[in-house]
């Protein structure tokens, strides 16, 4: 009974130990490279602001995407097993603070089955492969949009040869995820699977109703944050028209799904595909770029903060 004890309460302090540690690491990274990314922008650039309704507007959509990615979330990790919305909000942003400093923020969802108390961790693999596809999904259809809005306005051959790839790679993407789980009768085969009970435990399967809310939530989180950033753009009184500038705008995130960087660092491949897009509608350099740290600080840096401290209660001995 005392051995019980003492290995309960040595798994206790690791965890905390652990956490905190995890959670001063990320901490201090953020520091650093938040006040190198600030010293890159000339400070100028905030003593030229329009309106500050658009900031306003831009802030108030901040918990609006937070809550809708939660959301898909909480959807996805409960058909592996039971999660509170709580728990699955809280989670996201642990995991989002992990994939700070993971290359392309691939650390994000296993962040996330980190924080959860995983009773089927082979499901929520499962449905963490399904939360990118829909995410990539998503980003591929838009940038069509933007890409067919270039074509039109923009005669670029380069344009045109993209416009294919990106049709092709979405339609791809499109069938893996409506077919997603079609491969899991397979499993029943294989003698390994069979042996570890996976597909028992994948056999659970999105109905057709529910891949249709989760991409509707990927879809209206898309809209959300790419109003941000127009209104973040508009703040910086950076010129254009609404529908070309979320066209522009769609490609612009697209290509940073796809553009390797990590996401502490990446603020100088932001600002240079920025600068490349928008010099279509405007060549006000400054604007531009102040609109983009904007919008890392807000969407990526502040609730990376809150998801490290939420590291501290991660148990990662069980």
């Amino acid at each position: 009974m005392n051995k019980f004890s003492l290995n309960k309460s040595t798994k206790i302090w690791f965890n905390y130990a652990a956490g905190a540690i995890i959670s001063a690491l990320l901490l201090w990274g953020i520091y650093v490279q938040v006040n190198k990314q600030l010293h890159s922008v000339d400070r100028t650039a905030w003593e030229h602001t329009g309106s500050l309704v658009f900031l306003c507007l831009s802030i108030f959509l901040l918990p609006v995407n937070l809550a809708l990615e939660a959301r898909k979330w909480h959807l996805l990790a409960g058909s592996a097993q039971p999660v509170s919305y709580r728990g699955a909000f809280a989670s996201y942003l642990a995991g989002l603070a992990i994939s700070i400093v993971t290359p392309n923020r691939i650390g994000e969802y296993p962040g996330r089955i980190l924080y959860l108390k995983r009773k089927n961790t082979f499901r929520l693999i499962s449905v963490s492969v399904l939360g990118v596809v829909v995410q990539l999904f998503t980003f591929f259809f838009f940038g069509i949009i933007g890409l067919i809005y270039l074509n039109l306005n923009f005669h670029e051959f380069g344009n045109r040869l993209l416009l294919a790839a990106c049709v092709f790679v979405c339609a791809v993407i499109g069938i893996l995820y409506w077919k997603f789980e079609a491969w899991l009768p397979l499993l029943a085969k294989n003698k390994w699977a069979r042996r570890y009970n996976l597909y028992t435990q994948l056999l659970k399967r999105f109905t057709t109703r529910q891949l249709f809310n989760i991409l509707f939530i990927s879809v209206t989180r898309y809209v959300v944050f790419t109003a941000q950033y127009l209104f973040l753009l508009y703040w910086m009184n950076v010129s254009m028209p609404l529908f070309g500038g979320f066209c522009v705008a769609s490609l612009f995130f697209g290509l940073m799904a796809v553009i390797p960087s990590i996401a502490l660092a990446e603020l100088g491949t932001r600002a240079q595909v920025s600068l490349f897009l928008f010099h279509h509608f405007s060549y006000n350099t400054i604007g531009i770029l102040g609109a983009t740290l904007a919008l890392w600080l807000l969407n990526l840096v502040i609730p990376s903060i809150i998801g490290s401290f939420l590291l501290l209660r991660m148990r990662l001995l069980r």
